[in-house]
């Protein structure tokens, strides 16, 4: 960080043979940019939990200490003079400020380090489909998928030393939680251990699957250090034994997990930076999910006299198929203009492609997948925005980078969700008449459970009953509440507030920001040109709707 120093004047001397001297110049004013820059740098140092013997510190002395501190990075962010700042900078300020509110709302009402066992999985062996990881989790993460194999013998040692910390961080966590009353989180809060366990199981027999923007790749521990091997087992074991610490701890802690609707509206306004509540959210997914339900039986009316989509059981002639389908849809954007053609977005596209899944084994997605996986393909858009960070990262720093405590979740996933619909309507299925079908299908599916999820958030249910209301509200049964797949998510849309809903507040505001840019065509008498209008849209980075909505009229003109 740049540190600019006021200077003082000096007085010359009186004496008239001796030259006074020239004083010093004074250093110029940081730009406001440069002074944002700087804040944001020393804000997301700040933000990283101080580590006692490389296990992060998240005891009561420690939330004591980001609280302060977070009230010096609040005053100095006040401080910086925004009064003749550009457009972009008072949003840069006000993107800051958000995650300084986030920090704010994690510290006063959600503690997930006091009140969520899921916090302390943090060993990741897929790189998430947003920015960073969905819901909170202790730092630092350990990502596998982020290493290259065979390990160098630096990166050995730093993940024998990372790993060999997890039994301590999990022993940490069981003084940490002992305030906890959430009793959902604690009746779900084994799987993840269950599965962390799995995972480093999976990966002593050779079998783990690393998930990255190239796809899947097996890994071995084929060459490891003693040190590291050491550190796995004792990882596995530690996850192993902490699941059962949670299950066996479940039935003492019933107390509700939601945060209530006064602070979920605080969250939102805040941290979101959404001009919703609680309750207009739910009319908004209430809507969205009479639409795609009538939209659903009224496409079965249309398409009564088409046959039915046929399913292809051969793996392989799956895979290919599966292909073909990515690669039209590929092209299908190319052509109208939603995204640029580069060989990085058609890769990471067509890399998120999965294997054929048997009848037996399927979860609501793959019920999709099995008929058609260009719904979901068009869904795994979050990967063509993955991509575009990696290779050509927003020009500013403050924007180059993941917003902290799932702010861009309104931005990610609910653009993602709007582009099953956007290609829906673009054409993809004009051969494929039932695959329609399938798009208002996947709709349904979010909103209920996004609907569910504010339940939850407000108190009225749990996270039982929302499964039920998620399951029963996804058309065709395809949806289960006893599934893996339904207790996921709704743990964690109860995690993280404002997840569950975002995918619907997301998809409707980008139909909100295309109107605007068609009036402010047809006002100043232009035609309408829609890849223009999505460049634009991308321009201002993967961050909050309201930020990217105040953009645009300005990068439209």
């Amino acid at each position: 960080m740049r540190r600019f120093v006021v200077s003082l004047l000096l007085l010359a001397s009186p004496l008239p043979a001796v030259a006074a001297p020239a004083p010093p110049i004074a250093a110029a004013p940081a730009s406001t940019h440069a002074q944002l820059v700087a804040l944001f740098n020393d804000w997301r140092a700040f933000n990283q939990p101080a580590l006692v013997r490389r296990v992060a510190d998240y005891g009561p002395a420690a939330i004591a200490a980001k609280a302060d501190g977070l009230a010096r990075f609040k005053a100095r962010l006040a401080a910086v003079d925004l009064s003749s700042a550009s457009l972009s900078d008072r949003n840069d300020a006000r993107l800051i400020g958000a995650e300084m509110n986030g920090l704010d709302f994690f510290l006063r009402v959600l503690k997930p380090w006091e009140r969520d066992p899921t916090f302390y999985a943090n060993v990741f062996a897929e790189m998430s489909d947003v920015p960073a990881h969905e819901g909170p989790s202790a730092q630092p993460n350990i990502d596998l998928w982020t290493y290259r194999f065979p390990l160098s013998k630096a990166d050995d040692a730093k993940l024998a030393a990372q790993l060999g910390a997890v039994p301590a961080l999990l022993e940490a966590a069981k003084a940490n939680l002992a305030p906890s009353t959430a009793h959902d989180f604690w009746t779900y809060g084994d799987r993840a251990f269950t599965e962390q366990a799995e995972a480093l199981a999976a990966w002593q027999k050779g079998e783990l699957g690393l998930r990255d923007l190239d796809g899947v790749r097996s890994v071995s521990l084929k060459g490891a250090s003693p040190a590291l091997l050491k550190a796995v087992e004792q990882a596995r074991a530690a996850s192993a034994a902490f699941a059962d610490w949670v299950r066996a701890e479940a039935p003492r802690h019933q107390g509700p997990s939601g945060v209530g609707k006064e602070n979920y509206d605080w969250y939102l306004k805040n941290v979101l930076l959404s001009p919703y509540t609680l309750d207009e959210q739910k009319v908004l997914l209430q809507r969205e999910l009479d639409r795609s339900l009538a939209s659903l039986r009224l496409e079965e009316s249309r398409n009564r006299a088409a046959p039915p989509i046929a399913e292809v059981s051969d793996p392989a002639a799956y895979f290919a198929r599966s292909q073909a389908r990515a690669d039209e849809l590929y092209r299908l954007w190319v052509d109208t203009g939603v995204i640029s053609d580069k060989p990085y977005f058609r890769s990471a596209l067509l890399a998120q492609l999965n294997p054929y899944t048997p009848p037996a084994q399927r979860n609501f997605f793959t019920h999709v997948t099995a008929l058609d996986v260009v719904p979901l393909s068009s869904h795994q858009f979050h990967w063509i925005e993955l991509a575009r960070m990696k290779h050509e990262p927003n020009a500013n720093p403050i924007r180059a980078v993941a917003p902290l405590f799932n702010n861009y979740s309104d931005r990610s996933e609910g653009f993602a969700t709007a582009m099953e619909e956007v290609a829906m309507q673009q054409g993809v299925y004009d051969s494929l008449p039932h695959g329609r079908e399938l798009v208002w299908a996947l709709l349904a599916n979010r909103a209920a459970r996004g609907l569910a999820s504010l339940r939850v958030q407000a108190n009225e249910i749990g996270l039982d009953e929302a499964g039920k209301f998620h399951a029963a509200w996804t058309p065709r049964g395809w949806s289960d509440a006893k599934s893996k797949l339904v207790g996921f998510e709704q743990l964690l849309y109860a995690r993280q507030p404002g997840y569950g809903p975002s995918y619907i507040i997301g998809k409707l505001a980008l139909d909100r920001m295309l109107a605007d840019a068609s009036h402010q065509a047809d006002v100043g008498g232009k035609p309408f040109d829609l890849k223009r209008t999505f460049d634009a849209i991308y321009a201002a980075g993967i961050v909050p709707i309201a930020i990217v909505e105040s953009e645009l009229p300005d990068r439209l003109r």
